[in-house]
């Protein structure tokens, strides 16, 4: 299938861009006006808010998923090779790979649920980012359409239905970097058809060179437009790559590796991802209908070693195998019964069956044991309902209620402890939701906000008795994990073109998911309570410059005591970012991010911490005529010499041994893991459009 679809995407991509004649009339070049993120009297909250393609064009990109940090507060890295699923960090969160985060594409869910290797395993390696249209963000448990994963927010992407212009873009770049891209849309009747298709290769300037091969293709139908309209999208997707994991820092610096070295050879995996979608919307007297179903085909084999030789000179490399077929949709109706009501109700369901959800040993990606295999089939269906009321000229609310039941089966069917571990389980929530919002006056709205929402745990761990490892007794993890925030808020206009929005924030757990460095997986622990202050600002001082700067601070505790501190790990305390878009009249257009990440405690006590550090990425773009533009992005402009993630682990090197003390497979050494920042790199880009 996925080659089936490049090529199709490849020769409709080539036939919309060849019904586009040359000798069509030049235009000339228009200023882009730059919109902020939210504007008084368009949200619902201090912290939401709606990005559009015009913004996103300008952002520097070292990879497809850093498009999330267009909403304030969110941080993207990578802790392992690219063709895995990105680290987040959100509201003092260690979001892992979204355990704590949805985000939909084209209405289709990308977070996994009881993933093979982390529970909202959320892979945005897929996005073409050209294709982006909007990217609508929340935070909070605040919305009613909000289910599963949603604890810090959630993100909905969309992608364009047609394009100005058919275009090809090729890009170079050091270590191996090149990309290849063709687009076109062209109109069949009241109907538009959309191609593209990507290629991509990069090596990284890891010792091991990370051989990552990407190919990537879209087929979009469609007629109308998002309110009123019908979209029919096909997706294909796959990647291969070798991965250079974190390592113990002091094996970088008593010389054993270098410092973009790894330990073990040959980690890494191959992954993908079809689907089809398909997206209705109508909209006619004060009747708004929605609705979207989906499809979709996906599968990890994942080769990871991230503690070394802690269990012997072959090293520690497991496979962690996820492949299943998901299906599901929504149904959405909003409707004003009264002239100051408006009213949305709503039904989703999603249904996940797993066909092999598997763990194993592994040496040079060749299966030694299986721990465990399993087959899960897990059905979601949720019922959501709001209300929204404008009381007075400067009064409105918001109320929403939302059920939720979550149905598994779990049959173990390999794993010498694994046999006994399977079974159904099945939990169900109400999470009300209420919101209030003040008009002061023109300039100034004010923003209370409490909700109930709830996490989903891997189903193994809500049937699983025995640890599949060795035989010892397991604890059963709830099926559904409750949680809780609230919100007081306030978005203010200081001056003409700039808004500000303030946003003191509570969020309550009932379980914490926490990295478990010497076994690269995340572990269940108890409650915590996080509290935090988020300032964003928008400043377009005219029509064609943008500046966003960002402050976010936070508090992240356990309510008791886990191994000896409170400090949950890996809950970045402080960050911040300021970025300009630029967009004039003439031939020239860029963008500038500088990030700053605050050091944050890596284990329990507090005592040992992160390194503090800030980047700085620049996008530059000279159009030379309507046809023809070249681009330069420079990533890590001052190339600063920092890691992009920090963890706190027991691990061995091959130098050390076994064990690190005698070969015992057992303990290893704790101490910081880490994985290097990528040096200074320019990437150059050519389009041409038709």
């Amino acid at each position: 299938m996925p080659m089936m679809m490049t090529r199709t995407a490849t020769a409709i991509a080539v036939a919309l861009m060849a019904s586009h004649s040359w000798a069509e009339e030049t235009q000339q070049l228009e200023t882009v006006q730059v919109q902020g993120r939210a504007a008084l009297g368009a949200a619902d909250s201090a912290s939401e808010g709606v990005i559009k393609a015009e913004r996103l064009v300008t952002k520097p990109l070292l990879r497809p998923a850093e498009l999330l940090e267009a909403m304030p507060g969110m941080i993207v890295t990578q802790h392992s090779g690219d063709g895995k699923a990105n680290q987040y960090f959100l509201r003092g969160f260690n979001l892992d790979h979204g355990s704590d985060f949805a985000t939909m594409v084209l209405g289709m869910p990308v977070n996994m649920a009881s993933h093979a290797h982390g529970q909202g395993y959320m892979d945005l390696n897929f996005l073409m980012p050209e294709l982006v249209s909007s990217l609508q963000y929340r935070k909070g448990t605040f919305a009613a359409e909000d289910g599963d994963f949603v604890t810090t927010g959630s993100a909905r992407i969309d992608y364009l239905r047609s394009l100005p212009a058919p275009f090809v873009e090729a890009g170079l770049g050091p270590h191996g970097h090149g990309r290849a891209l063709a687009a076109g849309s062209s109109k069949l009747g009241d109907w538009s058809l959309l191609g593209a298709f990507e290629t991509s290769r990069y090596d990284g300037p890891w010792e091991q060179p990370e051989g990552l091969r990407r190919n990537n293709a879209v087929l979009r139908l469609s007629q109308g437009d998002s309110d009123n309209g019908l979209a029919l999208t096909a997706m294909a997707y796959r990647a291969h790559w070798r991965a250079s994991e974190h390592v113990p820092e002091r094996a970088i610096q008593n010389g054993e590796i270098g410092r973009f070295g790894s330990l073990l050879a040959n980690d890494g995996g191959v992954t993908h991802r079809n689907s089809l979608s398909v997206e209705w919307a109508r909209s006619v007297d004060k009747q708004d209908w929605r609705a979207s179903a989906y499809v979709i085909d996906y599968g990890l084999n994942l080769f990871s070693g991230p503690s070394g030789f802690i269990n012997g000179p072959d090293g520690d490399q497991h496979e962690q195998a996820d492949h299943r077929l998901l299906w599901g949709g929504q149904l959405r109706h909003g409707f004003s019964p009264l002239a100051n009501t408006d009213v949305s109700w709503g039904l989703q369901w999603r249904h996940d069956r797993i066909k092999q959800l598997g763990l194993y040993d592994t040496v040079d990606r060749r299966r030694t044991r299986t721990v465990r295999e399993d087959r899960v089939d897990q059905d979601a269906l949720g019922l959501f309902a709001e209300a929204r009321t404008q009381w007075s000229s400067w009064l409105r609310s918001s109320v929403g209620l939302r059920w939720d039941s979550l149905r598994t089966r779990n049959r173990a069917i390999a794993g010498e402890f694994n046999l006994d571990n399977g079974g159904r389980a099945s939990k169900t929530q109400v999470s009300p939701k209420l919101g209030l919002i003040a008009r002061v006056n023109r300039n100034t709205e004010l923003y209370a906000h409490w909700g109930r929402g709830f996490r989903s745990n891997d189903v193994r761990g809500a049937t699983s008795a025995t640890n599949p490892a060795d035989g010892s007794a397991a604890d059963l993890l709830p099926l559904l994990a409750r949680t809780q925030s609230s919100e007081l808020g306030l978005r203010v206009r200081p001056a003409a073109g700039w808004n500000s929005s303030v946003t003191l924030w509570q969020a309550k757990l009932a379980s914490e998911l926490v990295f478990i460095g010497d076994a690269g997986v995340t572990e269940a622990r108890g409650a915590s309570r996080r509290v935090g202050i988020e300032w964003s600002n928008d400043y377009a001082p005219t029509s064609w410059l943008l500046i966003d700067a960002d402050l976010a601070l936070s508090r992240a505790r356990f309510v008791e005591a886990e191994n000896g501190g409170r400090h949950v790990p890996n809950a970045i305390p402080m960050s911040a970012s300021l970025s300009a878009s630029v967009t004039p009249s003439g031939p020239w257009s860029g963008g500038l991010k500088l990030r700053y990440l605050g050091a944050y405690a890596l284990e329990e006590t507090g005592s040992e911490k992160s390194h503090a550090n800030w980047t700085a990425n620049l996008k530059l773009t000279y159009r030379f005529n309507p046809q023809l533009q070249l681009s330069l992005d420079v990533l890590n402009l001052f190339d600063r010499r920092a890691n992009d993630i920090e963890y706190w682990g027991a691990s061995c090197t091959r130098a050390e041994g076994g064990g690190c003390n005698g070969g015992n497979g057992k303990d290893g050494i704790e101490g910081r893991l880490i994985h290097p920042m990528e040096p200074r790199m320019l990437r150059v880009s050519l389009r041409v459009s038709f």
